[in-house]
């Protein structure tokens, strides 16, 4: 029976694709094969060598020590776009917000007493007069799941889109709208843009990723919209643009203690995946995901490992993670072959410093065959499904 951990409220709708006939649900981590977990920060835990998988309920990976467990051979899994409507449809309604000026209308109205409501708000009611969407120009910073979907619902606002992402996939290009834009570099998308909005992880390439230079080219009241990770936008730039008027308006879910009562910043408390169906729609598939790698070793949507997928067909299989580096496979075929056993079917894939095999054999595999395996320089782990 596989053991999994769970360290945040997981939906039961995820749980629920776990038949209790082969999953147990354990209280404690040195039981567990693999690990379940939404925000809980996972830095400072030692996970018991048992756990050979992590499966995120979410998109982003920050909350995980992913290279530290790649050298283990854990398997870090996601679950990217599950949230990508959730995400988009908080988008446009940051963009109606800003352009309508809902936010300091509702403030202002929250502050009525009945004396005089009404002619007030009839005196008032012009210093809130907005802009409609249609006819601006959204710049969106990454075309993954959740920016094709921001780019196409913003066409169908009647906005002009125009995006910007070197690392597009082809499913990605597939998906996105031929109205949308594609710009030559960043600094095209931030001169042209009325509204701008971040969809891209955070790493080194991208932190501070609007920057003060980016803050020089910018339409003077552009509304930026960080529904992506904290760190993206430098804070002396955005500081600097919500001093001087430069950026009109800063939507965010990553509240800051110095900006929050800041009048042009509207701060979300992390609200991008905090819905009903988005919950439930990435725990479906990260549990998925993680029943396929622990019953069949397949791999699908790791952060750390590549896609590697082979329907079962002989006796055993298999499954070796190790680095990615010149003849590990003939080393791995060689000590199979002093073994005399022999290979029905073989699969390699390769994900920068990592790879992974699936080999189906046709014999029966001993542990002094999977210990020679676990011997070779390079190999992160070896396990039989």
């Amino acid at each position: 029976m596989y053991k999994i951990k769970t360290l945040n409220n997981i939906s039961a709708s995820g749980l629920s694709r776990l038949p209790s006939e082969r999953y147990e649900i354990v209280d404690e981590l040195e039981q567990a094969d693999a690990v379940l977990v939404r925000s809980a920060d996972m830095h400072p835990i030692e996970l018991p060598k048992s756990v050979i998988a992590v499966g995120r309920a979410g998109a982003g990976t920050n909350n995980i020590p992913v290279a530290k467990l790649s050298k283990q051979g854990v398997v870090v899994f996601n679950a990217p776009g599950a949230n990508a409507n959730a995400v988009k449809e908080l988008v446009l309604a940051s963009m109606l917000i800003s352009a309508r000026n809902l936010h300091d209308a509702l403030s202002f109205v929250s502050g009525l007493t009945a004396d005089h409501m009404e002619e007030t708000i009839e005196a008032q009611k012009k210093r809130f007069v907005g802009n409609e969407l249609s006819g601006r120009t959204l710049g969106v910073v990454g075309l993954g799941a959740i920016g094709v979907r921001v780019a196409n619902a913003a066409r169908a606002l009647g906005m002009r889109v125009i995006g910007f992402d070197p690392h597009m996939t082809v499913e990605g290009a597939w998906a996105l709208s031929s109205d949308v834009i594609k710009a030559s570099g960043l600094n095209e998308l931030f001169a042209s843009s009325d509204f701008i909005s971040f969809h891209v992880p955070l790493l080194e390439g991208t932190r501070g990723l609007f920057n003060t230079a980016a803050l020089s080219v910018v339409k003077s009241g552009v509304t930026l919209m960080n529904f992506s990770r904290d760190g993206i936008i430098d804070p002396e730039a955005l500081k600097q643009g919500l001093n001087d008027g430069r950026i009109g308006r800063y939507v965010s879910d990553f509240p800051k203690a110095d900006l929050i009562k800041h009048p042009r910043v509207i701060a979300l408390p992390h609200l991008g995946a905090s819905t009903h169906e988005a919950e439930e729609n990435c725990a479906v598939m990260v549990a998925d995901q993680v029943r396929d790698y622990l019953e069949n070793g397949n791999i699908a949507n790791s952060v750390n490992f590549p896609s590697t997928r082979m329907a079962r067909g002989a006796r055993s299989r298999i499954c070796v993670a190790n680095l990615n580096k010149p003849n590990m496979i003939g080393q791995l075929t060689h000590v199979l072959g002093v073994h005399g056993i022999n290979i029905a079917q073989m699969h390699n894939a390769s994900k920068g410093e990592n790879a992974y095999n699936l080999v189906d054999v046709d014999d029966e595999v001993g542990i002094e065959l999977l210990t020679e395996l676990r011997g070779i320089d390079g190999v992160l782990s070896v396990r039989l499904v």
